[in-house]
Protein backbone atom coordinates (compact mmCIF):
# COMPACT_ATOMS: atom_id res chain seq x y z
CA UNK A 1 0.00 0.00 0.00
CA UNK A 2 1.41 3.38 -0.95
CA UNK A 3 1.58 6.12 1.64
CA UNK A 4 2.30 9.23 -0.38
CA UNK A 5 2.68 12.52 1.51
CA UNK A 6 -0.20 14.97 1.36
CA UNK A 7 1.92 18.09 1.06
CA UNK A 8 5.13 19.81 2.02
CA UNK A 9 6.30 22.34 4.57
CA UNK A 10 9.72 23.96 4.95
CA UNK A 11 12.09 21.40 6.51
CA UNK A 12 11.44 21.80 10.25
CA UNK A 13 14.40 23.30 12.05
CA UNK A 14 13.68 21.34 15.22
CA UNK A 15 14.27 18.07 13.35
CA UNK A 16 17.78 19.21 12.41
CA UNK A 17 18.78 19.51 16.07
CA UNK A 18 21.20 16.79 17.27
CA UNK A 19 18.80 14.51 19.18
CA UNK A 20 15.85 14.47 16.73
CA UNK A 21 18.21 14.18 13.75
CA UNK A 22 19.97 11.21 15.37
CA UNK A 23 16.65 9.51 16.14
CA UNK A 24 15.39 9.90 12.57
CA UNK A 25 18.70 8.61 11.21
CA UNK A 26 18.66 5.58 13.52
CA UNK A 27 15.06 4.69 12.62
CA UNK A 28 14.55 4.71 8.84
CA UNK A 29 10.96 5.60 7.95
CA UNK A 30 10.33 7.39 11.24
CA UNK A 31 8.56 10.77 11.41
CA UNK A 32 7.82 13.58 13.83
CA UNK A 33 4.24 13.34 15.03
CA UNK A 34 1.58 15.19 16.99
CA UNK A 35 2.05 18.49 18.76
CA UNK A 36 5.46 19.40 17.36
CA UNK A 37 4.11 19.17 13.79
CA UNK A 38 1.00 21.13 14.72
CA UNK A 39 3.02 23.89 16.41
CA UNK A 40 5.50 24.11 13.54
CA UNK A 41 2.57 24.70 11.16
CA UNK A 42 1.01 27.22 13.56
CA UNK A 43 4.27 29.16 13.89
CA UNK A 44 4.47 28.34 17.59
CA UNK A 45 7.78 27.49 19.28
CA UNK A 46 8.32 23.73 19.48
CA UNK A 47 9.49 22.54 22.89
CA UNK A 48 8.82 18.78 22.95
CA UNK A 49 9.62 16.54 20.00
CA UNK A 50 7.73 13.27 19.53
CA UNK A 51 8.72 10.71 16.91
CA UNK A 52 6.94 7.56 15.78
CA UNK A 53 8.41 4.60 13.92
CA UNK A 54 6.90 1.55 12.14
CA UNK A 55 8.84 -0.86 14.38
CA UNK A 56 8.10 -2.76 17.60
CA UNK A 57 9.29 -0.90 20.72
CA UNK A 58 12.07 -3.40 21.49
CA UNK A 59 13.52 -2.93 18.00
CA UNK A 60 13.27 0.86 18.40
CA UNK A 61 15.22 0.71 21.68
CA UNK A 62 17.91 -1.56 20.20
CA UNK A 63 18.50 0.67 17.16
CA UNK A 64 18.64 3.84 19.22
CA UNK A 65 21.19 2.31 21.61
CA UNK A 66 23.25 1.06 18.68
CA UNK A 67 23.31 4.62 17.34
CA UNK A 68 24.79 5.89 20.61
CA UNK A 69 21.72 7.46 22.20
CA UNK A 70 20.77 6.91 25.81
CA UNK A 71 17.45 5.10 26.00
CA UNK A 72 15.02 5.14 28.92
CA UNK A 73 12.08 2.73 28.83
CA UNK A 74 9.60 5.31 30.11
CA UNK A 75 6.50 3.59 28.71
CA UNK A 76 7.59 0.41 27.03
CA UNK A 77 4.28 -1.38 27.70
CA UNK A 78 2.58 1.35 25.66
CA UNK A 79 5.29 1.32 23.00
CA UNK A 80 7.23 4.38 24.14
CA UNK A 81 10.87 5.02 25.00
CA UNK A 82 12.72 8.27 25.59
CA UNK A 83 15.95 8.81 23.65
CA UNK A 84 18.44 11.38 24.91
CA UNK A 85 21.40 12.95 23.14
CA UNK A 86 23.32 16.02 24.31
CA UNK A 87 20.80 16.52 27.08
CA UNK A 88 17.82 16.73 24.70
CA UNK A 89 15.05 14.15 25.12
CA UNK A 90 12.94 12.80 22.27
CA UNK A 91 9.94 10.56 22.98
CA UNK A 92 9.80 7.72 20.46
CA UNK A 93 6.71 5.53 20.07
CA UNK A 94 5.90 2.50 17.96
CA UNK A 95 2.96 2.88 15.60
CA UNK A 96 -0.11 1.56 17.41
CA UNK A 97 -3.71 0.56 17.03
CA UNK A 98 -6.23 0.23 19.85
CA UNK A 99 -7.36 -3.29 20.69
CA UNK A 100 -9.61 -2.31 23.61
CA UNK A 101 -10.41 0.87 25.56
CA UNK A 102 -12.15 1.52 28.88
CA UNK A 103 -12.80 5.25 28.85
CA UNK A 104 -9.30 6.18 29.98
CA UNK A 105 -6.70 3.53 29.09
CA UNK A 106 -6.18 1.54 25.94
CA UNK A 107 -4.81 -1.90 25.21
CA UNK A 108 -2.66 -1.49 22.10
CA UNK A 109 -1.01 -3.58 19.43
CA UNK A 110 1.85 -2.58 17.15
CA UNK A 111 1.28 -1.78 13.49
CA UNK A 112 3.20 -0.53 10.49
CA UNK A 113 0.23 1.42 9.12
CA UNK A 114 0.65 5.18 9.65
CA UNK A 115 -3.00 5.92 8.82
CA UNK A 116 -4.12 3.38 11.42
CA UNK A 117 -1.91 5.05 14.04
CA UNK A 118 -3.20 8.51 13.10
CA UNK A 119 -6.82 7.29 13.34
CA UNK A 120 -6.44 6.59 17.09
CA UNK A 121 -5.38 10.17 17.88
CA UNK A 122 -7.78 12.69 19.40
CA UNK A 123 -7.97 15.71 17.07
CA UNK A 124 -7.18 16.23 13.41
CA UNK A 125 -4.63 18.94 14.27
CA UNK A 126 -2.74 16.38 16.38
CA UNK A 127 -2.84 13.57 13.80
CA UNK A 128 -0.28 14.93 11.33
CA UNK A 129 3.28 13.69 10.81
CA UNK A 130 6.29 14.90 8.85
CA UNK A 131 9.86 13.88 8.08
CA UNK A 132 13.08 15.86 8.15
CA UNK A 133 12.66 16.95 4.54
CA UNK A 134 9.31 18.59 5.26
CA UNK A 135 7.06 15.99 3.65
CA UNK A 136 3.72 16.14 5.45
CA UNK A 137 1.20 13.35 6.02
CA UNK A 138 -2.27 14.59 6.93
CA UNK A 139 -4.89 11.85 6.72
CA UNK A 140 -7.79 13.78 8.28
CA UNK A 141 -7.45 17.41 7.13
CA UNK A 142 -5.64 18.72 10.19
CA UNK A 143 -3.69 21.35 8.27
CA UNK A 144 -6.87 22.95 6.94
CA UNK A 145 -8.52 22.73 10.36
CA UNK A 146 -5.55 24.44 11.99
CA UNK A 147 -5.61 27.25 9.45
CA UNK A 148 -9.36 27.71 9.96
CA UNK A 149 -9.23 27.57 13.77
CA UNK A 150 -11.25 24.34 13.94
CA UNK A 151 -10.74 21.80 16.72
CA UNK A 152 -12.29 18.62 15.38
CA UNK A 153 -12.15 15.04 16.60
CA UNK A 154 -10.64 12.39 14.34
CA UNK A 155 -13.58 10.38 13.05
CA UNK A 156 -16.65 10.08 15.26
CA UNK A 157 -16.46 12.44 18.23
CA UNK A 158 -18.51 10.27 20.59
CA UNK A 159 -16.32 7.26 19.81
CA UNK A 160 -13.12 9.20 20.52
CA UNK A 161 -14.56 10.38 23.85
CA UNK A 162 -15.75 6.92 24.88
CA UNK A 163 -12.19 5.71 24.34
CA UNK A 164 -10.80 8.36 26.71
CA UNK A 165 -13.07 10.83 28.51
CA UNK A 166 -10.12 13.09 29.30
CA UNK A 167 -10.37 14.19 25.67
CA UNK A 168 -13.37 16.30 26.66
CA UNK A 169 -11.05 18.56 28.68
CA UNK A 170 -8.34 18.38 26.05
CA UNK A 171 -10.83 19.79 23.55
CA UNK A 172 -11.19 22.97 25.62
CA UNK A 173 -7.45 23.28 26.11
CA UNK A 174 -6.85 23.15 22.35
CA UNK A 175 -9.86 25.35 21.66
CA UNK A 176 -8.38 28.01 23.95
CA UNK A 177 -5.09 27.93 22.04
CA UNK A 178 -6.14 27.36 18.44
CA UNK A 179 -9.90 27.77 18.13
CA UNK A 180 -11.69 30.58 16.29
CA UNK A 181 -15.30 31.21 15.35
CA UNK A 182 -17.99 28.71 16.23
CA UNK A 183 -16.83 25.45 17.83
CA UNK A 184 -17.41 22.19 15.99
CA UNK A 185 -21.06 21.25 16.60
CA UNK A 186 -20.46 17.49 16.58
CA UNK A 187 -17.68 17.85 19.13
CA UNK A 188 -19.78 20.02 21.45
CA UNK A 189 -22.75 17.63 21.28
CA UNK A 190 -20.55 14.64 22.04
CA UNK A 191 -18.88 16.44 24.97
CA UNK A 192 -22.29 17.14 26.53
CA UNK A 193 -22.80 13.40 26.57
CA UNK A 194 -19.39 12.73 28.11
CA UNK A 195 -19.82 14.69 31.37
CA UNK A 196 -20.64 11.65 33.50
CA UNK A 197 -17.79 9.65 31.98
CA UNK A 198 -15.31 12.40 32.79
CA UNK A 199 -16.49 12.64 36.40
CA UNK A 200 -16.57 8.87 36.87
CA UNK A 201 -13.49 7.67 34.98
CA UNK A 202 -10.83 10.38 35.14
CA UNK A 203 -8.49 10.87 38.12
CA UNK A 204 -8.44 14.34 39.64
CA UNK A 205 -4.69 14.63 39.00
CA UNK A 206 -5.31 14.30 35.27
CA UNK A 207 -8.18 16.77 35.43
CA UNK A 208 -5.93 19.32 37.15
CA UNK A 209 -3.20 18.75 34.57
CA UNK A 210 -5.60 19.67 31.77
CA UNK A 211 -7.09 22.61 33.68
CA UNK A 212 -3.59 23.87 34.32
CA UNK A 213 -2.70 23.80 30.64
CA UNK A 214 -6.00 25.44 29.75
CA UNK A 215 -5.41 28.27 32.22
CA UNK A 216 -1.93 28.86 30.78
CA UNK A 217 -3.45 29.88 27.42
CA UNK A 218 -3.28 33.55 26.51
CA UNK A 219 -7.07 33.89 26.88
CA UNK A 220 -8.96 30.83 28.20
CA UNK A 221 -12.21 32.71 28.91
CA UNK A 222 -14.05 31.59 25.77
CA UNK A 223 -13.15 27.96 26.44
CA UNK A 224 -14.30 28.29 30.06
CA UNK A 225 -17.66 29.71 28.95
CA UNK A 226 -18.08 26.79 26.56
CA UNK A 227 -17.18 24.39 29.39
CA UNK A 228 -19.99 25.95 31.41
CA UNK A 229 -22.50 25.47 28.60
CA UNK A 230 -21.61 21.81 28.09
CA UNK A 231 -21.62 20.90 31.80
CA UNK A 232 -17.94 19.97 31.83
CA UNK A 233 -17.00 22.81 34.18
CA UNK A 234 -19.27 21.45 36.94
CA UNK A 235 -17.66 18.02 36.58
CA UNK A 236 -14.08 19.30 36.48
CA UNK A 237 -14.39 22.26 38.87
CA UNK A 238 -17.45 21.83 41.09
CA UNK A 239 -16.32 24.72 43.32
CA UNK A 240 -17.64 27.12 40.67
CA UNK A 241 -16.10 29.58 38.23
CA UNK A 242 -16.41 33.24 37.35
CA UNK A 243 -15.01 33.71 33.82
CA UNK A 244 -15.92 37.42 34.02
CA UNK A 245 -13.56 37.88 36.97
CA UNK A 246 -10.80 36.10 35.09
CA UNK A 247 -11.49 38.26 32.02
CA UNK A 248 -11.13 41.38 34.17
CA UNK A 249 -7.77 40.13 35.40
CA UNK A 250 -6.59 39.27 31.89
CA UNK A 251 -7.50 42.79 30.73
CA UNK A 252 -5.13 44.11 33.39
CA UNK A 253 -2.25 41.80 32.49
CA UNK A 254 -2.83 38.83 34.82
CA UNK A 255 0.22 36.53 34.49
CA UNK A 256 0.00 33.06 32.94
CA UNK A 257 0.29 31.27 36.25
CA UNK A 258 -2.37 28.52 36.44
CA UNK A 259 -2.68 28.45 40.25
CA UNK A 260 -3.00 32.25 40.38
CA UNK A 261 -5.54 32.21 37.55
CA UNK A 262 -7.56 29.55 39.33
CA UNK A 263 -7.49 31.68 42.49
CA UNK A 264 -9.01 34.47 40.40
CA UNK A 265 -11.49 32.19 38.62
CA UNK A 266 -13.03 30.42 41.63
CA UNK A 267 -15.66 32.66 43.28
CA UNK A 268 -14.75 34.30 46.58
CA UNK A 269 -15.26 32.02 49.59
CA UNK A 270 -15.93 28.90 47.49
CA UNK A 271 -14.47 25.78 49.14
CA UNK A 272 -11.04 27.30 49.63
CA UNK A 273 -9.94 24.59 52.05
CA UNK A 274 -11.45 21.66 50.14
CA UNK A 275 -10.17 22.49 46.66
CA UNK A 276 -6.42 21.91 47.20
CA UNK A 277 -7.02 18.54 48.85
CA UNK A 278 -9.60 17.51 46.25
CA UNK A 279 -7.15 18.23 43.44
CA UNK A 280 -4.36 16.58 45.44
CA UNK A 281 -2.09 19.55 45.10
CA UNK A 282 1.47 19.78 46.31
CA UNK A 283 2.14 21.82 49.44
CA UNK A 284 3.56 24.63 47.27
CA UNK A 285 0.44 24.78 45.07
CA UNK A 286 -1.87 24.75 48.09
CA UNK A 287 0.19 27.46 49.81
CA UNK A 288 0.22 29.65 46.71
CA UNK A 289 -3.55 29.32 46.27
CA UNK A 290 -4.27 30.17 49.93
CA UNK A 291 -1.94 33.19 49.85
CA UNK A 292 -3.45 34.48 46.60
CA UNK A 293 -6.96 34.29 48.05
CA UNK A 294 -5.90 36.16 51.22
CA UNK A 295 -6.56 39.61 49.80
CA UNK A 296 -7.34 41.12 53.19
CA UNK A 297 -3.70 41.58 54.10
CA UNK A 298 -2.96 43.67 51.01
CA UNK A 299 -6.16 45.70 51.19
CA UNK A 300 -5.97 49.39 52.05
CA UNK A 301 -3.24 51.98 51.74
CA UNK A 302 -0.11 50.56 53.34
CA UNK A 303 2.86 52.64 54.50
CA UNK A 304 6.40 51.42 53.94
CA UNK A 305 6.71 50.00 57.46
CA UNK A 306 3.58 47.91 56.94
CA UNK A 307 4.92 46.66 53.60
CA UNK A 308 8.19 45.66 55.23
CA UNK A 309 6.29 43.77 57.94
CA UNK A 310 4.39 41.86 55.27
CA UNK A 311 7.54 41.09 53.27
CA UNK A 312 9.26 39.78 56.38
CA UNK A 313 6.64 37.07 56.79
CA UNK A 314 5.17 36.46 53.31
CA UNK A 315 7.16 35.85 50.10
CA UNK A 316 6.97 38.71 47.59
CA UNK A 317 5.45 36.46 44.90
CA UNK A 318 2.57 35.46 47.17
CA UNK A 319 1.79 39.03 48.15
CA UNK A 320 1.86 40.00 44.48
CA UNK A 321 -0.57 37.16 43.69
CA UNK A 322 -3.01 38.52 46.29
CA UNK A 323 -2.92 41.96 44.65
CA UNK A 324 -3.86 40.35 41.31
CA UNK A 325 -6.82 38.54 42.85
CA UNK A 326 -8.00 41.72 44.58
CA UNK A 327 -7.67 43.76 41.38
CA UNK A 328 -9.45 41.14 39.27
CA UNK A 329 -12.34 41.11 41.73
CA UNK A 330 -12.63 44.88 41.47
CA UNK A 331 -11.60 45.58 45.07
CA UNK A 332 -10.64 49.23 45.57
CA UNK A 333 -6.97 50.07 45.67
CA UNK A 334 -4.00 51.14 43.57
CA UNK A 335 -2.96 47.58 42.82
CA UNK A 336 -0.42 48.31 40.06
CA UNK A 337 1.15 50.94 42.31
CA UNK A 338 1.28 48.53 45.23
CA UNK A 339 2.94 45.85 43.09
CA UNK A 340 5.50 48.40 41.96
CA UNK A 341 6.24 49.39 45.57
CA UNK A 342 6.52 45.79 46.67
CA UNK A 343 8.85 44.97 43.79
CA UNK A 344 11.10 47.96 44.48
CA UNK A 345 11.35 47.39 48.23
CA UNK A 346 14.29 45.29 49.47
CA UNK A 347 13.03 42.18 51.24
CA UNK A 348 13.89 42.62 54.93
CA UNK A 349 16.05 39.88 56.42
CA UNK A 350 16.11 39.29 60.17
CA UNK A 351 19.75 39.92 61.14
CA UNK A 352 20.13 37.22 63.80
CA UNK A 353 20.54 33.44 63.66
CA UNK A 354 20.76 30.65 66.17
CA UNK A 355 24.55 30.56 66.01
CA UNK A 356 24.61 34.00 67.62
CA UNK A 357 23.51 32.49 70.94
CA UNK A 358 26.32 29.96 70.81
CA UNK A 359 28.82 32.69 69.92
CA UNK A 360 27.72 34.55 73.05
CA UNK A 361 28.47 31.46 75.15
CA UNK A 362 24.89 30.30 75.79
CA UNK A 363 23.88 26.68 75.98
CA UNK A 364 21.34 25.54 73.35
CA UNK A 365 17.91 25.15 74.98
CA UNK A 366 14.28 26.17 74.53
CA UNK A 367 14.85 29.64 76.01
CA UNK A 368 17.11 30.58 73.10
CA UNK A 369 14.35 29.84 70.60
CA UNK A 370 11.85 31.77 72.68
CA UNK A 371 14.19 34.77 72.92
CA UNK A 372 14.91 34.66 69.18
CA UNK A 373 11.18 34.63 68.43
CA UNK A 374 10.60 37.56 70.79
CA UNK A 375 13.37 39.63 69.22
CA UNK A 376 12.08 38.89 65.72
CA UNK A 377 8.58 40.01 66.76
CA UNK A 378 10.04 43.22 68.20
CA UNK A 379 12.03 43.76 64.98
CA UNK A 380 8.94 43.28 62.79
CA UNK A 381 6.79 45.50 65.01
CA UNK A 382 9.34 48.27 64.52
CA UNK A 383 9.05 48.05 60.74
CA UNK A 384 12.10 45.76 60.30
CA UNK A 385 14.45 48.72 60.77
CA UNK A 386 16.53 47.64 63.80
CA UNK A 387 20.05 46.65 62.72
CA UNK A 388 22.09 43.66 63.83
CA UNK A 389 23.71 45.46 66.75
CA UNK A 390 20.34 46.55 68.19
CA UNK A 391 18.81 43.09 67.72
CA UNK A 392 21.84 41.41 69.26
CA UNK A 393 21.73 43.70 72.30
CA UNK A 394 18.05 42.95 72.88
CA UNK A 395 18.63 39.24 72.34
CA UNK A 396 21.49 39.16 74.84
CA UNK A 397 19.44 41.08 77.42
CA UNK A 398 16.52 38.66 77.08
CA UNK A 399 18.80 35.65 77.52
CA UNK A 400 20.55 37.12 80.54
CA UNK A 401 17.19 37.90 82.10
CA UNK A 402 15.94 34.35 81.52
CA UNK A 403 19.01 32.71 83.01
CA UNK A 404 19.96 31.13 79.72
CA UNK A 405 23.53 32.30 80.27
CA UNK A 406 24.21 29.19 82.31
CA UNK A 407 26.67 27.71 79.89
CA UNK A 408 29.37 25.16 80.40
CA UNK A 409 32.03 27.84 80.75
CA UNK A 410 30.05 30.34 82.85
CA UNK A 411 32.24 31.19 85.91
CA UNK A 412 30.97 30.23 89.36
CA UNK A 413 28.17 27.98 88.04
CA UNK A 414 27.68 24.24 87.76
CA UNK A 415 26.40 22.60 84.66
CA UNK A 416 22.85 21.23 85.01
CA UNK A 417 22.92 17.59 86.02
CA UNK A 418 26.50 17.68 87.39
Amino acid sequence: MTDAPHGRIPPPGFLAEPAPAAVLAALPGSRAVGGCVRDALAGVAVHDVDVAAPLPPEAIAERLKAAGLKVFETGLAHGTVTAVLAGQPVEVTALRRDVATDGRHAEVAWTTDWAEDAARRDFTINAMSCDGEGRLWDYFGGRADLAAGRVRFVGDAATRLAEDYLRALRFFRFWARYGRGEPDAEAVAAIRGAVEGLARRIAVERIWMELKRLLEAADPVGALLLMEETGIRAAALPEGASPATLAAGLARGLPRDPVLRLAVLVPEGAADQRLPSRLRWSRDEAGQYAAARATGRVRGLLDDAALRRLLADVPLARLTDATWVAESRGESGDWPGLRARLGAMPVPVFPLRGQDALDLGHRPDARIGQAMKAVRGWWIEGGCLADRAACLARFSALLEGSGAADGPTAPGRKNPGS
